[in-house]
């Protein structure tokens, strides 16, 4: 009878045991988790922060929106596959595509033209060029950065305007829009983690030592979820 009890007891202790295992793996694993998505949004947070400071330097906006001009934190062509931190890969030219038309093939005019409750502006649509990409690391000289992220970040006209042309910014002068551009960024970590945000800006003329200078204002700033 004593041995009996002995072995009820011995399983009866194995199997805390392992329920309190289990427990501990899983919080640990949700504590991860969560760590990893913090850091992918303070990742395009950055992206954003990091895009208007070159704005601010950049006299010809158009040059960005038509492609012609990218930040110089890329790493490589805005095409091809990117190694991720989880194992996985990324394909630079699929994700502009699902930005712009919501697919991952090619985007045709009439695609990226289209009227949908995500893009209602029609000829208007943003036409979101990468303009900065590659790991989160790199961002800074000498790893003053330490994250294991990926970040993209597209440029795109401000979708308020009316003129049509979303390559040019203002394309008309009562363009509401005129001086307005659109920024988001994509910041992808480990374990999956994706976070991404959207953000407008504006050029405003502010003083500075008596004479005209110019300055950004953030006018919107939204999570995409």
């Amino acid at each position: 009878m004593a041995l009996v009890i002995a072995l009820m007891c011995m399983i009866l202790m194995l199997a805390l045991g392992t329920a309190l295992i289990v427990v501990i793996d899983t919080e640990t694993r949700i504590s991860s988790h969560y760590q990893d998505s913090a850091e992918a949004l303070y990742a395009a947070d950055a992206g954003v922060e990091w895009i208007a400071q070159d704005l601010l330097g950049a006299s010809d906006w158009n040059s960005l929106l038509n492609g012609s001009i990218q930040s110089g934190f890329i790493d490589g062509a805005p095409s091809g596959t990117r190694p991720l931190s989880d194992g996985t890969t990324l394909d630079l030219a699929q994700v502009t595509n699902l930005v712009r038309c919501g697919e991952v093939t090619t985007c045709s005019d009439a695609s990226m033209d289209a009227v949908t409750a995500e893009r209602p502006w029609g000829a208007n649509n943003p036409r979101w060029q990468p303009y900065a990409y590659g790991p989160l690391s790199g961002m800074l000289p000498n790893g003053m950065i330490n994250a294991r992220t990926y970040l993209i970040v597209w440029v795109a006209d401000d979708p308020s305007e009316s003129d049509g042309k979303p390559f040019e910014d203002g394309g008309l002068a009562s363009s509401p829009g005129r001086g307005v551009l659109a920024i988001r960024a994509h910041a992808y970590g480990p374990s999956g983690s994706r976070r991404m945000v959207e953000a407008t800006v504006a050029r405003i003329q502010v003083p500075e030592s008596g004479q005209a200078g110019s300055g950004l204002r953030v006018l919107s700033w939204r999570e995409i979820r």
